[in-house]
């Protein structure tokens, strides 16, 4: 028994229990075993480390400045043990999440909410951006997994598709006479369009399906956030661009309605993203698999 933290083990043990019997019993070894790894300790420290006497071993002056350094090192390596079967059984840790406000709100939320019922000591970490910026969060290691638009081109990268998407432009009860009628693209820049004003995947696409029709889509408004798509077009300052997935309870009671056009919007895909050839926490593992 050479090993230096297996010397130190026998040793925290004897003068813990006072006895080589002990702890030869707690480490499942063989009593002479327990005296030879004590035997190497002390002759590799030129001191002695224990009292023999009848009714077991007490720590020498020495043996004791040497249990209160090993004593606080078997308590790190205990909670170290402990920690670890946590993580395992999912009672501890943290999960980072990147996406944006909208997917978390229309998409994510129900995961999320069963998720932290199932595994209550899991911190959630929600990080919020644009497609490219929850990119950068996964490739500087901010966050462990990123919800995303796809398509996403990059080798580093390892995407899961999820569920489909459906983009479209809607609009409120000032358009009124619009409902039913089915435009063009040109006819439709005759009206203020309002679009997401940073730089998103669904805003890079309709502005390059706009292109290939040989149209520029410059929209009127430009907002923050997908709630302020939908309340400018409630009120009447345009029509928005919006996932309809998003604005399904909307478009049920009336208040909003879409804008039937001449061309088919491609639907999109919302992809689970994370770093290639490199391990996922259990935590990260287990979300995924109850997202798919």
């Amino acid at each position: 028994m050479t090993n230096n933290y297996e010397l130190y083990k026998v040793f925290y043990w004897a003068a813990k229990t006072g006895s080589l019997t002990k702890a030869a019993k707690n480490l499942y070894l063989t009593q002479p075993s327990v005296s030879h790894a004590i035997k190497q300790l002390e002759e590799r420290f030129g001191i002695a480390l224990f009292y023999r006497n009848s009714k077991g071993v007490t720590l020498t002056q020495e043996g004791a400045v040497l249990y209160s350094y090993i004593e606080q090192s078997q308590i790190l390596i205990s909670l170290a043990e402990e920690k670890m079967a946590a993580l395992k059984n999912l009672d501890s840790g943290e999960l980072r999440i990147g996406g944006s406000d909208s997917l978390f709100k229309h998409y994510l939320l129900p995961y999320l909410e069963d998720y932290h019922h199932n595994h209550p000591g899991i911190r959630l970490h929600l990080n919020h951006g644009t497609t490219p910026e929850i990119i950068t969060f996964l490739k500087e290691g901010r966050i462990d997994l990123g919800v995303v638009r796809m398509p996403i081109h990059d080798s580093q990268l390892e995407v899961r598709e999820s569920i489909k998407l459906q983009d479209c432009f809607v609009t409120g009860a000032r358009y009124a006479e619009l409902r039913g009628v089915v435009l063009s693209l040109d006819k439709l820049l005759q009206y203020p369009v309002i679009l997401f004003s940073r730089n998103s995947r669904a805003r890079m696409a309709i502005t390059e399906l706009f292109q290939n029709y040989g149209y520029t889509l410059k929209p009127e408004i430009e907002v923050g956030s997908v709630e302020l798509l939908i309340e400018f077009a409630r009120k009447g300052l345009g029509i928005s661009y919006v996932t309809r997935e998003f604005v399904a309870k909307e478009l049920e009671e009336g208040s909003l309605f879409e804008i039937q056009l001449d061309v088919q919007l491609p639907p999109t895909h919302v992809g689970i993203m994370t770093m290639r050839n490199m391990p996922l926490s259990r935590a990260a593992s287990s979300f995924i698999a109850l997202v798919q």
